[in-house]
């Protein structure tokens, strides 16, 4: 087999592609030129005097090449790779002003190379926008660059577009859908055996003149050369009109070669659960996806509007369909907290602090918005900002004091009271505010009155 040439990088000891330009240069030529598969060619370009007295060249197709012999020497390739190789580069060669079958690569953009701009009509470029730990892919369109450079008619986050499209994708591989297209492919075969029959019958009837002409022909007398002449005229003329029947017939006929065995229709049947399989498997690369997609989507059009982003889906059997798909949320909306985790976090504040709550929400697996664990700054930040009581103002709803305040209910200075506390010997019960030493207590009991029952 045709491999391109490489040769082991210093250091290292494993082969790599080191690209010098005579090799590329080779390489092209492999690619391009037919006579490096064993083929004469000649009338590959076209010369003419352009109206500046210069002479131009343009490239011919290869039906109008006026001389063209495969095998005429040996080459590095066959004819047929050559044939090959010239279809994958004129699939990949893909201009600005039209879409075609770009080849997939390994970004996440599901429909790269097959969106439209449904308001220009222009072919969509491409981008990657870093969101967390991943890459949103967003589609683009420079369609106004004409009018004014650096412009953009449409700007698409492509995330949930993406979804979207590709469950559309999963359920048009689905059981109903692909029996509804085994029966189409039923009527059509039906359709073409009628279709053949009657063509039969064209060839049956050009083989039948022919032979009466032929029979004319025979039974004319020879000396009689003018007549003789006109009826073989007649009878090649018939003979010519046989053979084009023939052929048109046989080619015909391959193309509608489309017949489904048992094992073919047992084989679509199977994909209504394989390919769902397939595109839900994680370890399924988004380059195979992207050439499944291929395989059923030809294009899609793209309309950003207030609402939503419309997109036309055209499948490659001409069958369309629209989606409405809606604006993806902001950025700073997909880092906000989850309601849930919120209210966790109300209860839990009115019997532990800012660090213990943070402690039992990583220990229940829990994150932030952002997707990180939480401490006690993060707790007091989600306090403010959501407006919540926070652990002094609960303990101060219940009737707890300060140390200012239970100093002078007890009579006693600051200091003393927090050795007391250190020491367990304070006759009233301590709470935790936070973990910077700020604590608050239960007021004393009131001395008894005298007559008080015990």
């Amino acid at each position: 087999e045709f491999s391109f040439p490489h040769r082991p990088q210093k250091g290292t000891g494993e082969a790599a592609l080191l690209w010098s330009p005579l090799t590329l240069q080779r390489t092209v030529n492999t690619l391009h030129n037919p006579r490096y598969a064993g083929t004469y060619a000649f009338g590959r370009r076209s010369c003419h005097r352009g109206p500046d007295g210069r002479i131009q060249q343009r490239w011919v197709a290869r039906e109008d090449w006026r001389v063209l012999i495969p095998d005429a020497h040996p080459g590095y390739i066959t004819w047929e790779q050559h044939l090959e190789f010239a279809e994958v580069l004129q699939a990949n060669a893909r201009p600005r002003d039209r879409l075609c079958g770009s080849p997939a690569r390994e970004g996440s953009a599901l429909l790269q190379g097959l969106v439209l701009c449904g308001v220009c009509g222009s072919v969509m470029t491409m981008t990657y926008d870093q969101l967390k730990d991943r890459r949103n892919p967003r589609y683009l369109c420079h369609g106004l660059d004409k009018k004014s450079p650096g412009s953009r008619c449409q700007s698409i986050r492509g995330a949930m577009l993406d979804v979207a499209v590709g469950e559309l994708v999963v359920q048009a591989v689905s059981p109903m859908a692909l029996e509804a297209s085994l029966e189409v492919q039923r009527e059509l075969s039906t359709r073409i055996e009628q279709a053949d029959k009657l063509r039969h019958r064209q060839v049956e009837r050009a083989q039948f003149e022919a032979e009466l002409a032929r029979r004319r022909f025979l039974c004319v007398d020879p000396e009689n050369r003018l007549v003789a002449h006109e009826l073989e005229a007649d009878s090649n003329g018939a003979l010519r009109a046989l053979a084009k029947a023939r052929e048109d017939y046989e080619r015909q006929r391959k193309i509608d070669e489309i017949e489904l065995t048992e094992e073919a229709v047992a084989r679509i049947q199977g994909l209504a659960t394989d390919f769902p399989r397939l595109w839900n498997e994680p370890t399924t690369p988004a380059r195979e996806r992207k050439r499944m997609i291929r395989l059923i989507i030809e294009d899609v059009t793209l309309t950003k509007g207030p609402e939503g982003v419309a997109a036309q889906i055209r499948f490659r059997g001409g069958a369309t369909r629209t989606l409405m798909v809606p604006h993806p949320p902001p950025a700073w909306a997909e880092r906000q907290i989850t309601p849930e985790v919120l209210q966790l976090i109300d209860q839990l504040l009115d019997d532990h602090t800012n660090v213990e709550t943070a402690k039992i929400l990583n220990e229940r697996g829990l994150r932030s918005g952002a997707g990180k664990s939480f401490d006690g700054k993060r707790i007091a930040s989600l306090i403010s900002r959501y407006a919540l009581r926070s652990r002094f103002e609960r303990l101060r709803a219940r009737g707890l004091l300060t140390a200012q305040e239970l100093a002078a209910r007890l009579n006693c200075s600051h200091q003393t009271l927090s050795r007391r506390r250190l020491h367990g010997v304070l006759p009233v019960a301590s709470y935790c505010v936070n973990h910077n030493g700020r604590y608050l207590f239960d007021p004393p009991r009131e001395p008894r009155t005298t007559g008080e029952a015990v």
